[in-house]
C-alpha cells in the first residue's frame, strides 16, 4: 500500500511537471504577439511585443474606440445620419462601396468598420466624429497617448499603408482593453454575416475573422492584411468572467495567425485562473480618521480586486492598502480616499480605489480635542 501511495504521488508530480513545461513551450514563432487578461491588463505571454510594426485594420479599433467614445459623452449618436464624401467613398482595400452622397447611420457605419473592416466606412466614421479627417488622426494620437501607448503614431484611420503608421502588439492591446468594455462592440464583432440597406442596394457584410466560427468564447475583435504587414489579429475570448486579448503581427498566412492565436488563448485559459481579492460590495472597516466624527470610517472597492495566478504553481497573493495622507473633511460618500493594490510574488499587478461607503462629518471642537489628549496619554 505505502508503495501505491508513492506511485501516486509520483504521478501527480509528474503531471504537474508536464502541464508546466507544456505551457512554458508557447512558441509564436518569433513574431510579435503578446496575451493578457482583460480587465487586469495582467500580461501572460509575450514576444516580441515592443516592435514597432504596421497594424493594418487593427487600426479601426481606435477608430471605433473614438465613435464609442463620442457616442457615450453625447457627440454623436448611433442615430445620426452623416452623409458619404467623395474621399470616403475612393478608399481602397476592403470596402462596402459607398457613394459619394449616400446617407448613412452611425450605426451603419460601425457595423461595416466592425464586421467587414470597411475602409470607406472608416473614413467615414472619422468624418463624422472629428468634424474632418485630419481632426480625427490628431485625435486618434492624443488618445494613444492617454492610454500610454508609447510607440504607436497614427497618420490614417484604416490601416491602408503608410510608412509612418505604425504600433506594437503592447499599445493595441491597450486600446483592445479599452474598446472591449463596450458591449455594442462585442454584440457587432461577433455577428458572421449582416445586410445594411443602402439607398439603391444591399450591402452584405461578412465577418473578417473566423476564429469566432470555430474557437469557442471567442466574441471579437479586429483582423488586419496587407502585403506589407502580413496577417495580423487582435482577438478576445472569454470563459465566464474571465477575459482575454492576444494580438498577432505579421504572420505568413491567415492560417497561421488563427493557429497561433489559438495556441496563445488555450495557454492562457489553460495554465491561469482569476483570483478575486476583494469583492466590489466587501467593505474594509476600522479606517482611522481622527478628525471625523465616528473616528473610524469604512471604505469599499470601486470594482473587484482581482488577481490573476498560474494554476500549477503556488503563489504568494496579497492585498496592499494605500490611504491618502490627509483628509479634508466633511466627506461625501463615493468619495475616493486611497486604493487597494493586488500583489503576486510582491509585484503590483492591479487596482482599484476605495470609496466612501456614507457621509462622513468633522468631529466637533472639543470631541478633537479630547481626541488628542487621550492620544498623548494613552487610553
Amino acid at each position: 500500500m505505502p508503495g501505491k501511495k508513492l506511485a501516486v504521488i509520483i504521478l501527480a508530480a509528474l503531471l504537474v511537471l508536464s502541464l508546466s513545461f507544456s505551457a512554458g513551450a508557447l512558441d509564436t514563432n518569433d513574431l510579435s504577439a503578446i496575451l493578457l487578461e482583460a480587465e487586469t491588463g495582467q500580461v501572460l505571454y509575450e514576444n516580441n511585443a515592443d516592435e514597432e510594426l504596421p497594424p493594418a485594420s487593427i487600426t479601426k479599433i481606435m477608430t471605433v474606440l473614438l465613435t464609442m467614445e463620442a457616442i457615450e459623452n453625447g457627440e454623436v449618436e448611433l442615430t445620426d445620419t452623416t452623409t458619404i464624401s467623395s474621399r470616403a467613398s475612393s478608399m481602397g482595400g476592403s470596402q462596402i462601396y459607398l457613394d459619394s452622397g449616400d446617407e448613412i447611420t452611425i450605426e451603419e457605419l460601425l457595423m461595416a468598420v466592425i464586421i467587414a473592416s470597411a475602409n470607406d466606412a472608416s473614413y467615414a466614421l472619422a468624418e463624422a466624429v472629428g468634424g474632418n479627417y485630419d481632426n480625427f488622426i490628431d485625435m486618434m494620437n492624443d488618445r494613444a497617448r492617454e492610454l500610454g501607448m508609447e510607440n504607436t503614431n497614427f497618420t490614417n484611420a484604416h490601416g491602408l499603408p503608410d510608412s509612418d503608421h505604425y504600433s506594437t502588439a503592447r499599445d493595441i492591446s491597450k486600446m483592445a482593453r479599452e474598446v472591449v468594455q463596450h458591449q455594442e462592440v462585442l454584440k457587432w464583432s461577433q455577428i458572421w454575416l449582416e445586410y445594411l440597406e443602402l439607398p439603391d442596394r444591399q450591402a452584405m457584410l461578412t465577418n473578417t475573422n473566423r476564429m469566432i466560427l470555430n474557437y469557442s468564447g471567442m466574441d471579437g475583435l479586429k483582423t488586419g492584411y496587407t502585403r506589407i504587414a502580413g496577417f495580423c489579429l487582435a482577438a478576445t475570448a472569454s470563459q465566464g468572467d474571465f477575459r482575454l486579448i492576444s494580438v498577432m503581427l505579421g504572420a505568413d498566412s491567415r492560417q497561421q495567425r488563427e493557429e497561433l492565436t489559438g495556441k496563445m488563448l488555450d495557454y492562457g485559459f489553460e495554465n491561469y485562473r482569476q483570483k478575486t481579492l476583494l469583492a466590489r460590495e466587501q467593505e474594509i472597516e476600522g479606517i482611522l480618521v481622527p478628525e471625523s466624527e465616528t473616528e473610524y470610517i469604512s471604505l469599499r472597492p470601486a470594482r473587484d480586486l482581482k488577481a490573476i495566478v498560474p494554476r500549477y504553481q503556488e503563489q504568494n497573493v496579497d492585498t496592499k492598502i494605500r490611504l491618502q495622507s490627509e483628509f479634508d473633511l466633511p466627506i461625501s460618500a463615493g468619495t475616493k480616499l486611497g486604493e487597494a493594490v493586488a500583489k503576486v510574488d510582491g509585484e503590483e499587478v492591479y487596482s482599484t480605489d476605495l470609496l466612501t461607503t456614507y457621509d462622513i462629518e468633522r468631529a466637533g471642537f472639543f470631541t478633537r480635542i479630547l481626541r488628542r489628549i487621550k492620544g498623548v496619554f494613552g487610553r
